[in-house]
This record gives structure tokens, C-alpha cells and sequence, in this order.
């Protein structure tokens, strides 16, 4: 028998049942003690992209649900044959379909052949349709957060403007939207055109759009992943960067930390041009950075570099001091294959520009100089991905 809690977890996966409209490749719904709901989706593993979309889609609406404070998804595998398997004997149906054999994973271990096609890239290069308005896009990432990311994008984004590009800065870090703070536009609302687009705020030299000018700043957001993406996809797709005859030179994104479903998706589903990643120098940081890299590698996406950000710390006798660890860009950059583009120190200088709405980068010359050269760097390897196929990341044991 069904105890109260027991009752009421029954009704929330019968009302996230419901909610899904009980369809023909959704196993079971169970939810837990602590709202969390757990789908078990029947899916064919030769259509990985139609596999993709049923999850999202189910995760998405099980998370409207009242009481559903989390979703997992299991994909179990059904493949489409005329062969049939012998009936299973009477009375053992259950326990063979819900008692599978435990295996233990271990370091080391391989990977199933239908698990690694599941992580293989869907997205090849050149495939994904370009954006009308938009030349080339970088996306700005970390596979860890704190490092800096939203400081390089918005300086690099205003370095390159500053040089007479046509740059736009996309804020796609949805959790955490800081760039309206660093360009002082926390008050600006996007308008909308006569086509119904969105009209991207103006900001030093630059046009920028962020869930910060379409949200309460005060309100925290809690969505799920295909909200998040929807989000996203509005900003770059329903907005007016530029047109066929003015399109702008580059788009510049910065994407949330990490390399969790919205960094997959972007990465997948949108004509990147090439990604930017960003580290400090410890050893902590510089462990997520294989994890960013290889995802990339996977999505078929060209990493240009390597940035180090809080490399050192300058004093006023002209010591430098490696308060977060010394060369760790430098050994990743060559471990990896890739060239470290820019090595930021810490400056008091890049702070306060963040603090106040002025990039350091259109600022004190001594100041800018790192992001002066880093801009000249990414455009060059932008120019070089048109003429060259892009370094090859290798990862060796």
C-alpha cells in the first residue's frame, strides 16, 4: 500500500504522464521524494537528432508540472526490425525488462558502441545554415566559471569595434547576464522594428543584445534547458544584426560556463565559426579546459586559442607576482595543439571598466593593449579559417 508521500509522487508522474500525453515512446515516469522526475524514453539510437528532440521536448514539459522541481531522461534503445526475438518465457516478462544485469564503471572502461553513438557529433561543419545579417560568429567559452569569460567577450567585442568592424555581442549566458552591467545599458530595453525584430541596443560601437534587457534583474531565472535555448535562438535569429548587404563583420556570444546543454546546443545547432576559450592559470581551471576543448572537437567547431586571463599581478616596482599559478595557459595551449592568444594580467584598470559600463579595452592605451592585440590575433585567425582548415586538437592519454 501507498503511504500519503507515496500517493503524492504517483499523482505528480501521473500528472507529468498527462502532461506529455502519454505517447507510445515514453516507458514509464516515476518521481522521487525530492521532485525530481524520471523519464524513461524509448528511442531509436540510428536517429540520434530525433532522440535529442524527444528529450528536450519531454524535459521541457515535465518541468512545467507543479511539484516537478527536476527532470532526468534514460534513453533506452529500440531498434526497428523485421527479425523477432523469441517470446520471453510466462510469468518472467518483468523481471527480464526491469532487472538488467549491474555493471560496475571503472576508470578506463569503454564506452558501448550505441552510448558513444549517442555522443557523436550532429552537427558538421559548414552544414548548419548561416544567420542572414551575420558574417562569421565566435562564441566565447569556459568550460569553468569565474575566469574572466564575460570580461573578454566585452572587451574583445569593443576592441574589434573599435578597429571599424561591425561587431555584435550577444549575451547568452542566461543564468548569469553580466554584460548590461560591464557596458552600462542596465536600464536599456531592446525595441522592436516594423518586422516585428528585435532592434539591438547600441553600445560602444557595438550592437548588443541580453536576456538582462528582457528580464527583472532582481529575479532569478529558473528555466530549463529548451527554454533556455528558445531563448537564445529568438536573440540571434529574431533580431536585426544586420542585412544581406550590411551584415555584420562578427558576432561575438558569450556562452554560459560549462559544457552542459546550452554550450551543446549552440554549439550544434548554430553556424559557429570558431570558439575563443578562456582559462586561468591554476590547475583547477585548466582541468575543465580539455573538457570545453573536446567538445568542440566533437561538434565539429575550430578553437582558435587560448586566453589566460589573471596571469599576474604587476606592482609598482615592475615585479610580477603569479598570485593564480604560472604558465598553466601556456602548457595547455601546447598540450592541446592550439596557440595562446593572450596572457591578461590582473589591472585594476579592467575592474573598474567592468564595474563602471567602460571596457578597458576603449580606455587607458596601457590598459587596452592586451585586448588590442588579442582582437588582432582573433581576426587574423578568423581571416585564416576562410584559407585553412583549423589546427587539430589531439587528446593522448
Amino acid at each position: 500500500m501507498f503511504g500519503s508521500k507515496g500517493k503524492t509522487r504517483q499523482k505528480q508522474a501521473d500528472a507529468v504522464m498527462k502532461a506529455l500525453g502519454s505517447p507510445a515512446w515514453l516507458e514509464s515516469v516515476t518521481v522521487d521524494e525530492n521532485g525530481r522526475a524520471v523519464l524513461v524514453i524509448e528511442a531509436d539510437p540510428a536517429d540520434t537528432t530525433g532522440a535529442e528532440a524527444l528529450r528536450m521536448e519531454a524535459e521541457g514539459k515535465a518541468g512545467l508540472v507543479p511539484g516537478i522541481e527536476s527532470v532526468t531522461t534514460v534513453l533506452t534503445a529500440v531498434r526497428h526490425t523485421h527479425n523477432h526475438a523469441p517470446p520471453a518465457p510466462k510469468g518472467r516478462t518483468e523481471l527480464l525488462n526491469l532487472t538488467p544485469s549491474p555493471r560496475r564503471v571503472q576508470k578506463g572502461a569503454r564506452l558501448s558502441d550505441e552510448a558513444m553513438q549517442q555522443g557523436a557529433p550532429q552537427r558538421q561543419q559548414g552544414s548548419v545554415a548561416k544567420i542572414p545579417g551575420i558574417s562569421r560568429i565566435l562564441v566565447v567559452a569556459s568550460a569553468k566559471g569565474g575566469v574572466g569569460k564575460s570580461t573578454v567577450s566585452v572587451n574583445l567585442a569593443a576592441a574589434l569595434a573599435k578597429t571599424g568592424m561591425k561587431v555584435g555581442l550577444l549575451d547568452a549566458d542566461i543564468y548569469g547576464p553580466s554584460i548590461p552591467t560591464m557596458l552600462g545599458t542596465q536600464g536599456a530595453e531592446p525595441k522592436g522594428s516594423a518586422n516585428k525584430k528585435l532592434v539591438p541596443v547600441e553600445a560602444h560601437g557595438m550592437k548588443t543584445l541580453s536576456i538582462g534587457y528582457l528580464s527583472d534583474p532582481d529575479a532569478p531565472m529558473i528555466w530549463r534547458g529548451p527554454i533556455v535555448m528558445s531563448a537564445i535562438t529568438q536573440m540571434l535569429n529574431d533580431a536585426e544584426w544586420g542585412t544581406p548587404e550590411d551584415p555584420l563583420d562578427v558576432l561575438v556570444i558569450d556562452t554560459p560556463p560549462g559544457t552542459g546543454d546550452a554550450q551543446l546546443t549552440i554549439a550544434q545547432k548554430v553556424p559557429v565559426t570558431a570558439a575563443l576559450i578562456v582559462t586561468t592559470p591554476q590547475e583547477v581551471a585548466l582541468a575543465d579546459v580539455r573538457r570545453g576543448a573536446a567538445m568542440f572537437t566533437k561538434t565539429a567547431v575550430p578553437v582558435i586559442g587560448l586566453v589566460e586571463t589573471m596571469s599576474y599581478f604587476q606592482d609598482p616596482a615592475g615585479n610580477k607576482h603569479y598570485l593564480m599559478g604560472h604558465g598553466g595557459g601556456r602548457r595547455m595551449a601546447d598540450a592541446l595543439g592550439l596557440p595562446l592568444l593572450a596572457e591578461v594580467p590582473m589591472l585594476q584598470a579592467i575592474r573598474e571598466g567592468g564595474d563602471n559600463g567602460v571596457p578597458a579595452a576603449i580606455g587607458d592605451e596601457e590598459t587596452a593593449v592586451a585586448f588590442h592585440e588579442l582582437a588582432r590575433k582573433v581576426a587574423i585567425g578568423l581571416d585564416t579559417l576562410e584559407t585553412k582548415a583549423p589546427p587539430e586538437i589531439v587528446f593522448e592519454d
